[in-house]
This record gives structure tokens, C-alpha cells and sequence, in this order.
């Protein structure tokens, strides 16, 4: 009949309905039906290079355009080839739909060529999963699954097309609006818990603000600053979460946990409130989670109510969105002041300003000698005058970037925070360039993460897009190293890559990028101004770094967040100890841990 479109058809007419204008991916057999209507469409399709790629680039693009970002893979390995960059996605709540192919519905389950159980590997690491076995159930499948994908708590979903279910001819229909009585994400918190958590606020004498991820999910970030400026209270932002508050505001202590500020770590362990808002108590901030925060009373807020209570107790639990729940704490405190009550920080402000100033992050560059990658970062961080959006792959360099870059605005800073994929910088930020084309992107990497990924630059070459690649050359996989040196007694196993294979410029070259090298520090605003003039194709820059450098502060791993190490120059055992206001007196002292 004149009327009826196939199954890949239907796809495409299904995600033009939902808004997408760009994906990732890659073709292969039992994806392939989908490729030939893709010619006749609307929506972009970058072209990867391996899938994982494809899934890094769909997750950056989410992140720095707040859309859902879309990658399609065929089946077997390249739907196995997905699982990393969904993974990510995954534990960091970054909203990605994936579309596999897989084998036709009759060889389902009897072992063919290239089929594997797509459903059944990525069930653990996303959000839901759809198996379509009929092609009229796909316009209504995809709309369910970018509605699941963007609301609520984000996160990866997948959806599983039969190559037969792709080039069956049916009648198409549009899909109905999404009614899922089984997913109904609670938005808007409960009253009474909020005035209970105002109250809290009020009484309080030592608070601090623990802001995660979620405020970025919600668009969180101008309630949130509004929220601090009017009580006073400073605010901590995680890895996930730079930029919901400008580093240069007098009330963001920056970010916290193992290579945190010892401000904003130390602020944590000494505070008698913790207001937790979008944020999930992570391993990398609690430390020892006995020992966190021990005399502290929280409130924790959070859209997922499964994240409330799981690693730590909260005195006020509040389930709802980030942003509403801001909103109606701002308006709770009000009618708070409005009877005359008011929290009094005075002495906490005080002892935090101390810290402050006491212990910046460090770092020494002599004039000659090796680069510090402290000191590229920051010059990159000047040059662009943090108004570029910065991704980085995973290791001292990504440390690094969150400490030394100024962070100003949401969405800026891009990186695998929760699974720590190494790999992520490169084809992240060609999906952030993608989402933001008016912006300037740049990846902080190293050379062990962007070997893992750099075929991408092929990608953006033949996509002329002008990311600067910028590599923390340190000739080894660093981080490991700094904890072989650390706790492993100088034993180095398996960790040095050299300098020279591969050549890094030759390589850029090779793929049709602008390579250079920097070796000194008068080459180093140079060397970057001429990167930010390549427009139309990506630049790729091999800082040479000292190997030696290690990523300070730092709390190691199982240890409490009072033996922060914040670096060789300092003695290491309990430097906050005679600084606090209740280390050993005060009103709880004596209180047990919690």
C-alpha cells in the first residue's frame, strides 16, 4: 500500500519527531536498513570511528548542550563496543538513547553471526532498555525512550531494532503522548520536609552547601546562587557539578574530595550541617565514610529516592528536583526572616576565609626546566578567560583541569566522573563542539587517554571541527604512577609509555589536524593562541610535562578525610589540627560518630 514505510523509515520519521538534529555512530549489517533512509533526513550523522567514540560524543554533546545525545551502533560488537560510553553515562545521569541493530527476530537466541544479547549486557548500566519485536510498536518506543532518558534522574537508555523488524513495511502512526503509570519521577518536594531542612538551616553554625551533579540536570545553578546569597552559606561544588556557582563568587569553596581544596574537604569533616542538594555522597568525597562528617546533621534532596539514605542518614530527606526544591527552601528561610529568625555564620565565615587564604592550591613553574601541567592548564584557563568549554579524559590532568581551570558557568565542564573512563576527552568533546558549535572547546588530556581514543580526530577533521586537543605529555599512565610512587614503594610497573612513539604532531598531521609540541615555558601562551586560531580543523598540542609531578591535595583511597596530604611542601599528619573551631571544645564535642 501507497501508505506503508518500513520499520528504518519509521526511526527516522520517529526521531525527527523528538527533536534530534545530530548523532553518532557507525553502520554495519544488521543496522544497515536504518542507514538508507537516513540519506533522505533531516538529522546529521557524524560518522565515528569506533563506537565507543560514538557513545563518548553522544555523551558530551548531552552534557554541554543539555539535550539528549544519540549514538547507533549494529549489533554484536558494535552494540558491545556501546557499553563503555553508556556505562559512564550511566553512573554520571547523562541523558544518551542508543540505537543497536541486532539480528532478525527468527535467529534470535540461536547464536547467529554478530548477535549478542544487547538488552541483557546493557541492563546494568542504563536507566531502561527496549527490545521493539514489532515495527509498529518504534515511533512509540523512541518516544518513551527519550522521555525516560531526559526526565526524572537522566541516564542512558537503548533501544534494539531486528534487521527484520528495520525493513518490515507497515502502516506507519505517529506516537501517542507518553503515559508510563509504571515511571512517574516525583518532581516537587514535600512541604514540611522543606521548612523542617529551613529550620535546620537556621540553627545551624557551621553549614556548607554540597552541591552535585543534579543542580546542572535541573538547571539548578541560578536558584542555587540565589540560595547562597541570601543566607550566606558557602557552597561546595563537586566534580560534576563546576561552574553551577562562578569560581570567582566569594561564596564557592570549589570542589571537594580526593584531590580536593582542603577548604572545601576540611569544611565538610568540620561542618554541623550538611545541605546536600543533587548530589549522592560518592566514595571520592566521603573518603572513610565512618569518618565523614561526623558531627553533621544532613538534609539531602535528591530526584532519586533510592540515592537518599544509601550511603549516609539524613536527618531531612527531601525527594523532588533540584531546582524546585531550591526554590521553595529560598521561600521557606524567607518567611523565616520575615519572624525575625536569621543563622549567624559569622565565625565559620571567618575560620573558612582563613583556610582560604592559608591553603590555596600550589604548584611551583620554574622560569626553565620541565612544564608543569598546573601551569598550562591555568594559562589555557586565562587565555580563553574561562569562557570556553573544557572536557577532560580521566587521570591527574582531568585533577588537574577541575582544580586550576575558573569555572563561570554550567555546562562547561565536561568529563567521566563516576566510572573514570579513560578514553572520554577526545570524542567527548567532538560531541560537545557538535552541541556547541558557537563554542570554544577544548580537551585537557593525557597521553595515556587520548592513545585509547584518538582515531576521532579523524572524525572532526573530516567534520572541520576546531576542538583543541591539548595533551599533558607526562610520558606515562600518571595517576598510576603517583600511586606507585605513593603506596606501592617506588616499585613502577607497567606505567611508562616514553616520549617519543608516538610522535604526536606526525600523528595529528597524519590525520589531518594542526599538530605542535611545547617543550619551555615561554613557548606556552604561544603555542596556545595559535591552536585557538586553527578554525577549521581540530589542533593537537604535545605539552612535554615533568613525569615527577604529582596531583596534590590528596586523600587516599580508604582513609579518612582528615589525613588530607596536601602536598610535599607541608607536613602531612592532620595539618588542619589547632585550625578548627571545634576540634577538641565546643558545643559537640564528644559526639559520637554517626
Amino acid at each position: 500500500m501507497s501508505n506503508e514505510i518500513t520499520g528504518a523509515q519509521a526511526l527516522m520519521k520517529a526521531l525527527e519527531a523528538v527533536g534530534v538534529t545530530e548523532m553518532f555512530g557507525i553502520p554495519g549489517g544488521a543496522i544497515l536498513p536504518a542507514y538508507d533512509p537516513l540519506l533522505d533526513s533531516s538529522i546529521h550523522h557524524i560518522l565515528a570511528r569506533h563506537e565507543q567514540g560514538a557513545a563518548h560524543a553522544a555523551d558530551g554533546y548531552a552534557q554541554a548542550s543539555g539535550r539528549v545525545g544519540v549514538c547507533m551502533a549494529t549489533s554484536g560488537p558494535g552494540a558491545t563496543n556501546l557499553v563503555t560510553g553508556l556505562a559512564s553515562s550511566y553512573m554520571d545521569s547523562i541523558p544518551v538513547v542508543a540505537i543497536t541493530g541486532q539480528v532478525a527476530r527468527w535467529a534470535i537466541g540461536s547464536d547467529a553471526f554478530q548477535e549478542t544479547d544487547a538488552t541483557g549486557v546493557t541492563l546494568p548500566v542504563t536507566k531502561h532498555n527496549w527490545l521493539v519485536m514489532d515495527p509498529g510498536d518504534i515511533a512509540q518506543t523512541v518516544a518513551e525512550a527519550f522521555h525516560v532518558a531526559a526526565s526524572g534522574r537522566p541516564g542512558p537508555v537503548l533501544i534494539d531494532l531486528p534487521k527484520d523488524v528495520l525493513q518490515a513495511r507497515f502502516s506507519y502512526h505517529e506516537a501517542t503522548p507518553v503515559d508510563l503509570p509504571g515511571y512517574q519521577p516525583k518532581l516537587k518536594p514535600n512541604l514540611r520536609q522543606v521548612k523542617e531542612a529551613a529550620k535546620l538551616i537556621l540553627e545551624a553554625k557551621r553549614p556548607v552547601i554540597y552541591a552535585g551533579g543534579g543542580i546542572v540536570a535541573s538547571g539548578a545553578g541560578a536558584a542555587l546562587q540565589r540560595l547562597a546569597e541570601l543566607t550566606g552559606i558557602h557552597v561546595i561544588t563537586t566534580l560534576m557539578a563546576r561552574g553551577v556557582v562562578p569560581d570567582d563568587h566569594p561564596l564557592c569553596l570549589g570542589m571537594p574530595g580526593m584531590h580536593g581544596n582542603y577548604t572545601a574537604v576540611t569544611s565538610m569533616q568540620k561542618a554541623d550541617l550538611l545541605i546536600a542538594l543533587g548530589t549522592r555522597f560518592d566514595d571520592r568525597v566521603t573518603g572513610k565514610l565512618p569518618a565523614f562528617a561526623t558531627r553533621a546533621k544532613v538534609i539531602h534532596a535528591d530526584i532519586d529516592p533510592a540515592e537518599i539514605g544509601k550511603n549516609r542518614k539524613a536527618d531531612v530527606p527531601i525527594v523532588g528536583d533540584a531546582r524546585l526544591v531550591i526554590e521553595e527552601l529560598i521561600s521557606a528561610i524567607g518567611a523565616e526572616y520575615d519572624k525575625g529568625e536569621r543563622g549567624n555564620y559569622a565565625a565559620w565565615t571567618a575560620q573558612l576565609n582563613d583556610w582560604r587564604r592559608r591553603f590555596p592550591y600550589r604548584y611551583s613553574q620554574p622560569d626553565t626546566g620541565m612544564l608543569k601541567p598546573q601551569f598550562v592548564i591555568s594559562r589555557i584557563s586565562e587565555l580563553t578567560d574561562g569562557n570556553g568549554v573544557y572536557v577532560a579524559g580521566v587521570g591527574q590532568h582531568q585533577m588537574w583541569a577541575s582544580q586550576f581551570i575558573k569555572f563561570r558557568r554550567p555546562r562547561t565542564w565536561i568529563n567521566s566522573g563516576g566510572l573514570g573512563a579513560m578514553g572520554f576527552g577526545v570524542p567527548a568533546a567532538m560531541g560537545a563542539k557538535v552541541g556547541r558549535a558557537d563554542d570554544e572547546v577544548w580537551c585537557i588530556d593525557g597521553d595515556g587517554c587520548f592513545q585509547m581514543t584518538c582515531q576521532e580526530l579523524a572524525t572532526m577533521a573530516v567534520e572541520k571541527l576546531p576542538v583543541k586537543i591539548a595533551i599533558m605529555n607526562n610520558a606515562h599512565l600518571g595517576m598510576v604512577r603517583q600511586w606507585q610512587e605513593l603506596f606501592y614503594e617506588e616499585r613502577y610497573s607497567q606505567v611508562e609509555f616514553g616520549w617519543d612513539i608516538p610522535d604526536y604532531v606526525k600523528l595529528a598531521e597524519a590525520y589531518g589536524c594542526v599538530g605542535l609540541r611545547c617543550e619551555s615555558v615561554d613557548e606556552v601562551d604561544a603555542v596556545i593562541e595559535k591552536a585557538r586560531g586553527v578554525d577549521d580543523r581540530p589542533a593537537v598540542i604535545d605539552f612535554r610535562c615533568d613525569p615527577r609531578e604529582n596531583c596534590y591535595p590528596m586523600v587516599a583511597a580508604g582513609t579518612s578525610n582528615d589525613d588530607i596530604i596536601l602536598g610535599p611542601e607541608f607536613e602531612q599528619a592532620h595539618p588542619m589540627h589547632g585550625d578548627t573551631l571545634y576540634d577538641t571544645e565546643g558545643p559537640d564535642a564528644g559526639e559520637e560518630e554517626r
